[in-house]
């Protein structure tokens, strides 16, 4: 029994959604940078999506099948994003067994992440030619980041709804409003009720953060990624309370 205790990985304790109204506003932050981030890539970058691989590979597809040749970021994208959420997944298992929650920094990682994403793009000046040296490595900071922040709310914030597939975000939340409004059972409602409610802020989030990401990068090109980058920095402090509460 001594030998297979010391090998059990220590419980670490891992915030809910339904801990505290900070742990309730973190994947909405989340779901503001991914918005953001992915709305400034598309327009800065010549079409590369951050957050969302499905875009990317349906642009790689259609070049490829039109023969005008495949976009490097793109084409890229698609296993930088696989390769960061198996390194990400590795880190945060290292992190709690050494006995730390690991919320905290994978949330950091992401952030710094992000601030070399703003670093490189702000050098070369509100625009930069999607196939340059610069733009592709900074294209992949960005999608580093994003699949940190993928793997971080499955692994670290339990309950989370997803903070950048709002396919799934919409799809669940339609399907919750049905059973709200069909099912016959009141256990059914409740647990409909309680996902709906998680759900839509984070589709709300996603949609104010394309929006403003937009905005921004209409008026001042990629120098905009400092608003993602600045609400990460957010989330990070945000996330130093979420830990504090949890307790030993």
């Amino acid at each position: 029994m001594s030998e297979i205790a010391e090998y059990q990985t220590p419980r670490v304790p891992t915030p809910s959604i339904e801990s505290s109204l900070g742990a309730r506003l973190l994947p909405t932050v989340l779901s503001i940078i991914a918005g953001s981030v992915d709305a400034i890539g598309f327009l800065g970058l010549g079409g590369l999506f951050t957050a969302h691989v499905t875009g990317n590979l349906v642009i790689l597809a259609a070049h490829l099948a039109s023969g005008s040749g495949a976009p490097v970021a793109p084409m890229l994208s698609v296993p930088v994003f696989v390769a960061a959420l198996g390194l990400t997944r590795l880190l945060a298992g290292a992190v709690e067994r050494i006995g730390f929650a690991s919320l905290r920094p994978l949330l950091l990682l992401q952030f710094l992440l992000l601030a070399g994403f703003f670093v490189l793009c702000a050098s070369a000046g509100p625009r930069i030619g999607p196939d340059t040296t610069k733009a592709i490595l900074a294209g992949m900071l960005g999608v580093s980041a994003m699949a940190v922040q993928s793997a971080l709310v499955q692994i670290s914030l339990k309950g989370a709804p997803s903070t950048a597939v709002m396919t799934t975000n919409i799809t669940r939340f339609m399907m919750d409003v049905g059973d709200v409004i069909l099912a016959r059972r009141s256990a059914d409602v409740a647990k409909a009720r309680d996902r709906a409610m998680r759900t839509w802020p984070a589709i709300v989030g996603f949609a104010i953060g394309c929006g403003a990401g937009a905005i921004c990068e209409a008026a001042i090109g990629l120098r905009s990624l400092a608003l993602p980058a600045g609400l990460a920095l957010l989330a990070v402090a945000m996330s130093t309370n979420l830990e504090g509460d949890q307790g030993p």
